[in-house]
């Protein structure tokens, strides 16, 4: 039976994992891989993950996008996070990734 799609939103790799652990025994070959998958590079819980994307679109002004890729990645230095962030072509101050890279190493250290 073909499924409907109701809404489509970025959602970080944990809460992808918390999606999917909630329908284990519904999940296909396919689905058990991505989960595997989602386990093995989820690096923060998935409502710390929720509550950091959105510190990062209201703080630094950032897309969804932008910020659920940074919490997926969670870079730990300023050229890591303009690889990251340079993909449009934009310039982004220093004094800005360095702020956004304070706020991933401080939801680290709460871990």
């Amino acid at each position: 039976m073909p499924r409907k799609i109701l809404s489509a939103k970025e959602v970080t790799i944990p809460e992808a994992r918390e999606l999917l652990e909630g329908s284990l025994d519904e999940l296909g070959e396919f689905q058990r891989r991505v989960l595997d998958y989602l386990a093995k590079f989820s690096k923060v819980d998935p409502k710390k993950a929720a509550q950091l994307t959105e510190e990062l679109i209201s703080k630094f002004d950032l897309s969804r996008r932008d910020a659920v890729q940074l919490v997926n990645c969670m870079p730990s230095s300023i050229e890591e996070a303009r690889a990251i962030l340079s993909a449009k072509g934009r310039v982004i101050l220093t004094s800005t990734l360095e702020g956004i890279i304070r706020t991933l190493e401080g939801a680290k250290s709460k871990d």
